[in-house]
């Protein structure tokens, strides 16, 4: 048992797998190509691959509960049988997959598993109480999501459950969270993994300790980028992207007409006042650019602080900037990085995001990488075998490292005493 939270060794030591029938919920939400109906990445369904092929190996019978698409655009919902082409090839053996979620058709398919055999059920967010708005509007108690019809379906086929989806631990819904109040429950090995990496970055990380914040979640950003200053996890925090825009914006800083409208269009101007509240107390770790980019005409362009144009919209940071993140990063011990520095997707725009990559790649620290842009990046770059660790999660990550409990960990941690005397 690791953080009150058993693992995949507390169910194999007591009366081992072979024989039970594993409820393990995963997420392998990947980019989906609808006109090929094939996956573009799948990145996250190779980090969880270790836990199914052990709970297979060892006899369990396992039933995979997985969502797909946006939680909150049911436009973007699409099925998992893709997603079991994927885990068949990877996993060398036949991953059985059911067009349903908890009716009779998936219940029969369960009943009717051996032992070291997987089966990927559908979308879980086909089912009502697995979409947001249901999430949110309802704020369910753990207690009534195990009332819910997807686990009082499906938990009297389980014997355990096994939650591998630590990049969903911050949402809080049945497949999720219910379980875990009827079933004996662990984390999987991927889980695990993440989770005590992450608890590593907050608690005794090796300095000096490095944080690079970009990207365009706001909200999360600054929540984590107090958490990790108040407490001392951060030495240095690096800003690109929206972020150092914005503080920028509180020193009344010129960034250009573009970029302070899109800050304010986009609702982020409330953040102008935190991100002056918080440079105030931690300047002297706190580093903004000291230029910045913007495109015109298909070209490239920069200007050094206090002399931005007033109508451009910055999209990077200046390449000035990114020599002293290079630096810094170089010079780190333990470096987390969540967002990219600027608009990577574009090469007139990228040279921020892509020196700090190369930086992350040549370094000798210790890099943690999250957060799905961040990942693009990775892989664009061809950089993936040479950071550290990359965690498939992006908002459980952010939410984790801003001090919160997230209510997966909260949930595993009830399962833990279930069947206990």
């Amino acid at each position: 048992m690791r953080f009150g939270i058993k693992t995949l060794d507390d169910f194999e030591k007591n009366d081992g797998l072979r024989g039970k029938t594993v409820l393990c919920r995963v997420d392998i939400n990947q980019p989906v190509d609808r006109a090929k109906g094939t996956l573009k990445s799948i990145n996250r369904i190779q980090a969880c691959v270790p836990t199914i092929r052990e709970l297979s190996e060892k006899g369990a019978r396992v039933v995979l509960m997985a969502h797909q698409g946006s939680d909150i655009e049911y436009k973007n919902y699409y099925t998992t049988k893709p997603h079991a082409e994927v885990l068949s090839r990877l996993l060398g053996f036949d991953v059985k997959w059911v067009e349903d979620v908890c009716g009779p058709t998936a219940r029969k398919a369960i009943e009717s598993l051996n032992d070291g055999e997987v089966l990927l059920l559908d979308n879980v967010r086909f089912m009502a109480e697995e979409q947001t708005l249901f999430e949110t509007k309802l704020c369910l108690s753990h207690e009534d999501q195990a009332k819910t019809q997807v686990v009082t379906k499906l938990a009297p086929l389980g014997d355990l459950y096994v939650c591998d989806a630590f990049a969903a631990a911050h949402r809080d819904q049945p497949t999720l969270c219910g379980f875990e109040q009827i079933l004996p429950s662990a984390m999987g090995r991927l889980f695990e993994k993440e989770y005590c990496t992450v608890s590593s970055l907050m608690e005794e990380p090796e300095r000096p300790c490095v944080f690079v914040l970009g990207g365009a979640k706001i909200a999360d950003a600054f929540q984590m980028m107090k958490t990790v200053l108040s407490k001392g996890s951060a030495d240095l925090v690096l800003t690109g992207g929206l972020v150092a825009n914005i503080f920028l914006a509180s020193q009344k800083v010129q960034i250009g007409k573009g970029s302070l409208d899109f800050i304010m269009k986009s609702n982020y101007g409330q953040f102008i006042d935190v991100a002056k509240e918080l440079y105030g107390l931690y300047a002297d770790r706190i580093v903004l650019p000291v230029d910045l980019a913007w495109v015109c005409d298909g070209k490239r362009h920069e200007a050094g602080i206090g002399e931005i144009p007033e109508e451009i919209a910055a999209v990077d940071i200046g390449s000035g900037t990114a020599e002293r993140y290079r630096k810094e990063i170089l010079n780190a011990r333990t470096v987390f990085v969540n967002g990219p520095a600027g608009v990577f997707e574009q090469e007139a725009s990228e040279l921020g995001t892509k020196t700090i990559w190369q930086a992350l790649a040549d370094t000798k620290a210790f890099t943690v990488l999250g957060g799905g842009d961040s990942i693009t990046a990775t892989e664009k770059y061809n950089l993936t075998d040479r950071i550290g660790y990359i965690c498939t999660g992006g908002g459980a990550l952010i939410r984790f490292l801003s001090g919160e409990e997230l209510p997966v960990v909260k949930a595993l941690r009830h399962g833990a005493t279930i069947g206990e005397k």
